[in-house]
């Protein structure tokens, strides 16, 4: 029988990443912007999912 040890800590996040297919993190960015749900996803695809690269592209 195999065991394996699993972490108290669980999974950490990463906060610097925006999910572009998680619609609450997209809301929350949308809010964050002042941006529409659509040009956030617009600027994951663009950009990447950076946070600051996604918030670099809203900005303009």
């Amino acid at each position: 029988m195999v065991t394996s040890k699993k972490s108290t800590s669980g999974r950490a996040q990463d906060r610097s990443k925006v999910a572009g297919g998680q619609e609450h993190e997209v809301r929350y960015e949308a809010k964050k912007t002042g941006a529409s749900a659509a040009e956030v996803k617009q600027a994951v695809k663009s950009a990447g999912n950076s946070r600051k690269a996604v918030e670099k592209k809203l900005s303009k």
